[in-house]
């Protein structure tokens, strides 16, 4: 006789919705019994994701308590697939166009099968923003490596940003997000700035403000632009300010060869998420290729397109897609750990 496994009493699956109200919005929780909160239009998103990330930092489990919450629920939350599979992790999901947020665990499966969703990291929701710590002379990073907080704030932001939020917009909010101070404020010097071929009057800052995502703020020094980020949720990011600058200057320098500059500011962006999670000691990755046009903004399409753009560039090695599963493998065209390689051949999806 099978035993069957129990199921946690509380399920890990939060929503929120956010109704239109006289004079404004309001944001209802399935799961608070304080009834409505009134909000601003300007700060919905923002306190939409902070309410949710809230409801995580009370409700901390270790990874053999946590389930796949939609099959739980039949999967109604995404078109059938091959069934459960993978670590759980959270996934944050958005419908109805933004009135509707959704924070689950969910198996790695059927987080590929859920749209307009991404991976949240547990680094950026699971810990409550702390005071920033007194300086000392000689201190060790936290937590993870740059690549894998590039990697995960890239996740963030395929869900934390409108769904047609464009690659540059997306490049400047990965540099905002890293870099921005205890007071959700960010300073870019002009030196980024041109690393990342964006000036202030460009149209990624408006892209960004017009999604409430962010504000540009007078009173900069002259060679350089100030913002104050609106997202409440990147106050929960547990890496410590200089952890973060250091991952913001490896994503810059993964984005900043002239070979990715010259051809444009989707390849610039694809280049960085493929670098963050390739395996260094291998030069192999392997992904969804669903998720990564989410996280870069795009349809699968054009990022199949801009995949042979980087291979003809130099920056990619080969990549090959599967069309029934989805799955993206690819391997980087340097190989440091094994002296310089001739390229391979790019295999195609159909291949």
């Amino acid at each position: 006789m099978r035993l069957r496994t129990a199921c946690p009493a509380t399920p890990r699956a939060w929503t929120v919705e956010l109704r239109s109200h006289a004079g404004g919005l309001v944001l209802i929780c399935r799961h608070c019994p304080h009834g409505t909160t009134p909000i601003t239009a300007a700060s919905a998103r923002s306190a939409a994701l902070a309410h949710l990330a809230r409801h995580v930092r009370s409700d901390l489990r270790p990874p053999h308590l946590r389930i796949c919450q939609c099959h739980e629920r039949g999967c109604r939350w995404h078109p059938r697939h091959r069934g459960c599979a993978g670590p759980i992790r959270l996934l944050l999901a958005c419908e109805r166009g933004g009135r509707l947020w959704r924070l689950t665990d969910a198996c790695s499966a059927c987080a590929a099968a859920t749209a307009r969703a991404a991976v949240v990291p547990d680094t950026v929701l699971a810990r409550a923003p702390q005071p920033p710590a007194t300086a000392r002379r000689h201190r060790r990073s936290k937590g993870p490596g740059e690549r894998i907080r590039v990697r995960e704030m890239l996740s963030y932001l395929a869900a934390a940003l409108p769904e047609n939020t464009s690659a540059a917009a997306r490049l400047l909010a990965l540099q905002c997000a890293l870099r921005m101070n205890t007071h959700m404020r960010v300073r870019l010097s002009k030196g980024v700035m041109r690393s990342l071929r964006l000036n202030a009057a460009s149209g990624p800052w408006h892209e960004l403000e017009h999604a409430r995502w962010l504000r540009t703020t007078p009173g900069g020094a002259a060679n350089e632009i100030a913002a104050e980020l609106l997202d409440l949720t990147l106050l929960g990011q547990a890496p410590a300010r200089p952890d973060r600058r250091r991952a913001a200057d490896w994503a810059l320098r993964a984005s900043s060869s002239s070979a990715v500059r010259a051809i444009g500011p989707l390849p610039r962006l694809a280049s960085v998420y493929l670098a963050a999670s390739t395996d260094p000691e291998s030069g192999t990755g392997l992904g969804d290729l669903e998720q990564m046009a989410r996280a870069c903004g795009t349809r699968t399409a054009e990022l199949l397109g801009t995949l042979d753009q980087l291979v003809a560039a130099g920056l990619l090695g080969s990549w090959q897609a599967c069309p029934d599963s989805g799955d993206l493998q690819w391997t980087s065209s340097e190989r440091r750990w094994n002296g310089p390689q001739p390229r391979s051949r790019h295999n195609s999806p159909e291949a």
